[in-house]
């Protein structure tokens, strides 16, 4: 079996998380009443896919829909995560939280880094399953009925690429730099600062969705942190989408809005770049 091969079969391994691990985490202090107040909480949320095109160079035969997205903290404290190497692809991952009084808390939420190969680059320490990506069909009344697609990207570095969100306990100089490459590494730390955000344009690597063949009204959707390996101070902000016809034209989409009910459903009628 080739490095490749072992990779993804080590990473089918964490594809779903057993409830045994799911039951012994611990509560989210941030959304204690009584914890929260002592602490410096992160909030991430995750703007609406944004720079959508069609590209049929990655797969021959193969039409993928791509799109950029943001992981903005818009919290009080910073999203950082400590990891720990448990094999050579591996490391299990701490959350610190900032205390208001200068202390600090570490909490295991079950977060993992993953030293993640990008093609036509190298590798790269990033957090697993910090976002993903899924293609939705809507009805007649602009609801989500049917996941139909996921996306290939799941894992990022958590950086502060640019300061987004300028606010109160938001650093004027970054904190957490761009995703570590070194293979001995035993210790990493990543991170997202109040106030900014970790940004990947459309053109990065696998920032797209498979549409091939797909026709009618669909949900574009981005979720941050889907499995919790960030505690928050508001968990049910972390999904954005933009409402898309396919096969896809660039301007108005004539699509129904989203009326699920959902405060971060974002979509609409039209697509802006």
């Amino acid at each position: 079996m080739n490095r490749l091969s072992t990779a993804a079969a080590a990473l089918a391994l964490l594809a779903a998380p057993s409830a045994a691990a799911e039951a012994a985490k611990p509560p989210n202090p941030c959304l204690d009443p009584v914890q929260r107040e002592a602490l410096l909480c992160p909030d991430l949320v995750m703007k609406k896919p944004y720079g959508l095109s069609l590209d049929r160079s990655i797969r021959p035969g193969r039409v993928m829909l791509r799109a950029g997205n943001s992981i903005d903290n818009v919290g009080s404290g910073p999203a950082e995560l400590l990891g720990s190497r448990t094999s050579r692809l591996f490391m299990r991952a701490r959350q610190r939280l900032y205390r208001r009084d200068g202390g600090r808390l570490g909490i295991g939420t079950g977060a993992k880094l993953y030293f993640k190969y990008v093609a036509g680059q190298r590798r790269y320490w990033k957090f697993l399953y910090a976002a993903k990506f899924e293609l939705w069909r809507i009805n007649s009344e602009g609801k989500r009925v049917k996941k139909v697609k996921r996306g290939p990207k799941v894992s990022y570095c958590l950086r502060d690429l640019k300061r987004t969100r300028p606010r109160a306990g938001s650093p004027r100089r970054r904190v957490y730099p761009a995703c570590n490459t070194n293979p001995r590494k035993r210790v990493v730390r990543l991170g997202t600062s109040v106030g900014w955000s970790d940004i990947y344009p459309p053109a990065y690597p696998e920032q797209y969705l498979d549409v091939t063949g797909l026709r009618g009204c669909f949900a574009y959707r981005h979720t941050a942190d889907p499995r919790n390996g960030i505690y928050e101070s508001d968990e049910s902000n972390n999904s954005a989408q933009v409402i898309v016809r396919l096969p896809f034209k660039p301007g108005r989409q004539r699509c129904v809005s989203s009326g699920s009910g959902d405060p971060s459903a974002g979509g609409g009628g039209s697509y802006d770049y």
